[in-house]
């Protein structure tokens, strides 16, 4: 079997997999926004992406650099690593979710550390999956935590729960699909990964993730994290729910499509002498894609969110046709990312994403006091095309 092969027969895997996950929250999308409320959604949302944004550095992405170990022992030694770092952030993000839940006030951050637990732990088995090429594994793990977390969600929320169920099933659902994807254990097993191991020559050979790659996921996570207070503080907990609820559903084809494409692209270009046809491909693919999902929200975004969610997320509906433009690049952006791990390229992707977080953040300032929730859309879908813009520009003229 060609290379070109195992990589569609592993994205297809992966897709299969990711479509039935995200299935089943776009089915019971209507059902949860009628158990939430915009403002219970609002409040999840802030504690989640502040999860998330500390999940994302959990193992300092060293669990990116596992692709790129080929001998078994040597894999083993930087999951050891990978694991010492996980416990340090973990214990950081008690001392972190403490300090939130004193100073505003706000009860739902005592759940900050187990939520931080669960995702990164998800991330580091799922790269750890893909380089033992247990896709199905993957698979299973994508439905459990995108799929289960919907459906742990509307029971908590037939409970009666409320931000509470909201925030236990994302976390149960993450936890899951990191059980599924641990497996097979490193050489020695997971307790030999607690024992003393001689890992510090390999933390210093792959030290571009901790000092180039860590800030860089960082801050892509940052934006959301950053757009959800801002907007919070001038419009109140309903604005942020509505702009979480549009942005979970709009940014799922991009989960379902890049999730699976962006771990099986990632190790194939790993060992590619030049693999810009590869990603020139993948670019064409992603944008015949993108174009008329855009196509789709411009028309008929605000209808289509009031017909599914109700009238109480008519403000997501408009939000939606004015992020079209925004959602569509990111859709062809986002599985993407992994090119600049394998091609050496981390500095320089750093210094682009900080002046995208700088042009997003502009965007929605100016458009939100231009034109308030909707206003913000745009200012982000125009800010936006140029950051996305040059970065495909660069991608199809990279040098050999």
């Amino acid at each position: 079997m060609t290379d070109s092969h195992r990589l569609t027969r592993a994205t297809l895997t992966l897709l299969g997999g990711s479509a039935l996950a995200q299935a089943l929250p776009l089915l019971l999308g209507p059902w949860l926004a009628r158990l939430y409320t915009p403002a219970e959604w609002g409040q999840f949302a802030l504690v989640w992406s502040v999860a998330a944004n500390l999940a994302v550095v959990g193992c300092a992405r060293y669990e990116f650099a596992l692709a790129l170990e080929l001998e078994e022992p040597a894999a083993a030694r930087l999951m050891a690593l990978c694991l010492r770092v996980w416990l340090a952030v973990v214990g950081a993000s008690v001392l972190v979710g403490a300090a939130w839940m004193l100073w505003a006030d706000l009860p739902l951050a005592a759940a900050l550390p187990l939520a931080v637990a669960a995702s990164s732990l998800s991330q580091w088995m799922a790269q750890w999956a893909a380089r033992g090429g247990a896709f199905r594994a993957l698979a299973a793990g994508r439905f459990v935590q995108w799929g289960g977390a919907a459906v742990a969600q509307v029971g908590a929320g037939l409970l009666a729960w409320g931000v509470w169920g909201l925030m236990a099933g994302a976390t149960l659902g993450a936890a899951a699909a990191a059980w599924l994807q641990m497996r097979p254990a490193p050489e020695g097993g997971w307790r030999r990964l607690l024992q003393a191991q001689p890992w510090r020559d390999l933390a210093h050979k792959h030290r571009d993730f901790p000092l180039l790659n860590t800030p860089h996921a960082f801050v892509g996570v940052l934006q959301d994290t950053l757009a959800l207070a801002l907007l919070a503080a001038c419009w109140g907990d309903a604005a942020a729910g509505a702009w979480a609820l549009a942005l979970r559903y709009l940014k799922a084809p991009a989960s379902l499509v890049g999730g699976a494409l962006s771990q099986t692209l990632y190790p194939q270009l790993a060992r590619e002498a030049d693999g810009r046809p590869l990603v020139r491909r993948s670019l064409l693919l992603l944008a015949a894609l993108a174009l008329p999902l855009m196509a789709v929200l411009l028309l008929w975004g605000p209808a289509l969110f009031v017909w599914a969610f109700g009238p109480a997320w008519a403000p997501s509906g408009e939000l939606a046709r004015s992020l079209a433009p925004y959602v569509a690049l990111h859709f062809i952006a986002s599985p993407l990312s992994v090119v600049l791990m394998a091609w050496g390229a981390q500095a320089w992707g750093l210094r682009l994403a900080l002046v995208g977080q700088v042009l997003f953040l502009a965007g929605l300032t100016l458009g939100s006091w231009w034109g308030g929730l909707t206003g913000a859309g745009w200012g982000v879908s125009a800010a936006m095309l140029l950051y996305f813009g040059y970065f495909f520009w660069k991608l199809w003229h990279w040098p050999r």
